[in-house]
């Protein structure tokens, strides 16, 4: 008798710098995933993008003093080699080869460049496979902050002010009279964060309060991407949502709000994401007159529409008392069981194995 259950190909890893953080995600979703209506195929792609097929066991990927990382075992995974088919295949370390079967959706749990970009999602609609989450251009504008905020303007949302820059601009600049791109810059006021464009994570994120040190966190920035946002500091509360595609067509689900509280800790870095560093505090849900919560679940909704979002996202503003400031979509967050994402849902009545269940059905509803 064949097995009924529902076959789903986890993505985990990756070549971005979020590698670790998506070995996470990994296994918090293996761990608690309905094993009596899905079956796992681990599929953990290495920091030099190498498919492999992992153990289906979430031990070995937890949060601890050390991020998780996809070793090379020696096995090859190969996916359908064409839209007629949903077979996946592995090499094993020995050479010999087998089928995997039939895959019936793919879930891709990647962070950072080539996964969360558009990239991996570009790879499942060359052979026909559904897949969980947005499609190749949600997903290529939700990476891209700078493109991102542009999108965003037209649809009428506010972001804060930023200045895009790429080192060539910079060199031209040092080398003009006017130095036009460095007023830009500093018509920003202090302070400024710099980003670079395709990152997540607050991964080569700076704060910079005193020009003397903007140089310095270019670099940082630099490191990441070849472009870089250097972007109005906007004082207020960190508050954030999470959204989910509608059903059958109808309009986007938003969450609860959340909310990040800034003790000693000058903003929300990697370190207290992931390493449970101190001076940070995460509230959810958070204290929100309902006015004011029904605004930013409106905001967060038609963010999602206008960048045309499917599955999942998380968006997060500054709220200054008088409005909301659009920070970031996130196409893919963070999804470990303690991230905000699942919190917020959670605060919502949405378990952690029940959103795992209503993103693979969206996938499966939504196979484009």
């Amino acid at each position: 008798m064949s097995d009924p259950r529902i076959r789903v190909a986890l993505f985990f890893g990756g070549r971005s710098s979020e590698h670790g953080v998506s070995c996470a995600t990994a296994g918090g979703v293996l761990g608690a995933i309905d094993r009596d209506r899905y079956e796992v195929v681990p599929i953990g792609i290495t920091r030099d993008g190498i498919l492999t097929l992992q153990p289906d066991d979430p031990s070995g990927l937890t949060l601890a003093d050390e991020l998780p990382e996809v070793r090379d075992n020696g096995t090859r995974v190969f996916l359908p080699e064409s839209a007629s088919t949903r077979e996946f295949r592995v090499r094993e370390a020995d050479g010999s080869e087998r089928s995997l079967g039939d895959v019936d959706v793919a879930f891709p749990i990647l962070h950072g460049p080539f996964g969360e970009d558009g990239t991996i999602q570009g790879m499942f609609e060359l052979v026909g496979l559904p897949y969980v989450g947005n499609g190749v251009l949600a997903s290529s504008l939700g990476m891209d902050k700078h493109f991102t905020k542009t999108v965003l303007q037209g649809a009428g949302v506010e972001v804060a002010p930023w200045v895009t820059v790429t080192r060539a601009r910079l060199a031209e600049d040092e080398a003009g009279p006017d130095r036009a791109w460095r007023r830009r810059i500093e018509a920003l006021g202090l302070p400024v964060f710099v980003k670079p464009a395709r990152a997540g994570s607050s991964v080569g994120v700076t704060k910079v309060k005193d020009w003397a040190d903007l140089d310095a966190a270019l670099e940082t920035a630099f490191a990441e991407d070849h472009r870089v946002l250097v972007e109005q500091a906007i004082v207020g509360r960190e508050v954030e949502c999470a959204v989910l595609q509608g059903r059958d067509g109808a309009a986007p689900r938003v969450s609860v709000a959340g909310e990040i509280v800034l003790t000693t800790r000058e903003f929300y870095d990697f370190d207290a994401k992931y390493h449970d560093a101190p001076g940070v505090e995460l509230v959810c849900p958070a204290d929100l007159g309902e006015g004011a919560l029904r605004e930013m679940q409106h905001i967060a909704a038609r963010a999602f529409e206008a960048i045309g979002g499917a599955g999942l996202a998380r968006v997060d503003f500054f709220f200054t008392g008088e409005g909301f400031v659009l920070n970031e979509v996130n196409t893919m967050p963070g999804f470990t069981p303690i991230s905000m994402f699942p919190a917020c849902w959670l605060a919502s009545g949405v378990t952690y194995p029940e959103l795992i269940d209503e993103l693979i059905q969206l996938g499966l509803e939504t196979a484009r």
